[in-house]
């Protein structure tokens, strides 16, 4: 895919304040010299963690409506890849996959990575109902990629996920569902080291554990974060190991950034530079 500039079609959630969804995914992508289409699925004055927002749940025809017109621009064979994450309600899936149908129907090829954003662990489900099914009944199966964290990766597959070993089964049965690349975000393992977190990719070539330090903060968006760098090292790499180490080594400096910062929110424009250019380097483990 190195024929036609970079283009990515991310169709994710907005927040006015703070940077989760499509706010968290599209300067990262941008700094790193990859045009960014951003579809919003819902637009709010910030993060439901907060506990309160506002903001609109928009409606599938009218995120349809979007596309369409992006359509009729004649584009879509320059887009490189769909990226789709929280949808906010569940008649959205049904116009994400007809979007993803539309892309690769323009240009071949073009891949798929679904983030399927639904819950995590100690919170639970945090998604309307519905949404759960979807992912894993309609969205997972036509995705190239995709990259749960470890409480959905369960929900998906039905497997504990507490071990290396349950990991790797639990993302050979999610592979087994359609998408060739597994990516698991955040993996607390029994086994694993403590001041330490890791992500596990998979794929038909192997896997790939990497870790980094666990940093003293809680922040919203680091998931939507990875899974556009993810994606990004992908397009730019070809490589599974390849785009997991320059993720955790992306994704790790924008965290330590925010930590030096004592934010809540994640510090993109503080670490735009170490985005394109992290100062740490941490090497991916061939663990089958």
């Amino acid at each position: 895919m190195t024929d036609l500039p970079l283009a990515i079609l991310s169709i994710q959630s907005s927040v006015a304040y703070g940077h989760v969804g499509n706010s968290a995914a599209v300067f990262p992508l941008q700094r790193q010299g990859i045009d960014v289409w951003p579809v919003i699925t819902v637009h709010f004055s910030n993060h439901t963690g907060y506990g309160a927002w506002r903001g609109p749940v928009l409606a599938a025809e009218q995120v349809a409506d979007v596309v369409r017109g992006i359509e009729e621009r004649g584009v879509l064979p320059r887009c490189s890849a769909v990226l789709s994450g929280y949808m906010g309600d569940a008649a959205l899936g049904t116009v994400i996959l007809d979007a993803v149908a539309k892309v690769r129907a323009a240009r071949p090829g073009a891949l798929y990575l679904c983030d399927p954003v639904m819950g995590d662990v100690g919170r639970g489900f945090f998604v309307r109902p519905g949404i759960p099914e979807l992912m894993r009944d309609h969205a997972v199966p036509v995705a190239d990629v995709i990259t749960p964290n470890q409480f959905e990766l369960q929900f998906l597959t039905g497997r504990r996920c507490d071990s290396l070993d349950g990991a790797l089964a639990a993302a050979d049965a999610a592979r087994a569902m359609g998408p060739g690349i597994v990516l698991v975000t955040s993996l607390q393992r029994q086994e694993g080291p403590a001041d330490t977190i890791e992500m596990l990719a998979v794929s038909g070539e192997g896997a790939w554990l990497i870790g980094t330090p666990r940093l003293p903060l809680s922040v919203n968006g680091a998931g939507d974060l990875t899974s556009a760098l993810f994606l990004a090292g992908l397009l730019r790499h070809g490589s599974v190991p390849d785009a997991l180490e320059t993720t955790a080594a992306a994704v790790f400096a924008v965290m330590d950034r925010t930590r030096m910062a004592g934010a809540r929110e994640i510090q993109l424009i503080a670490a735009q530079d170490d985005l394109a250019d992290p100062p740490h380097r941490f090497g991916a483990q061939r663990v089958r």
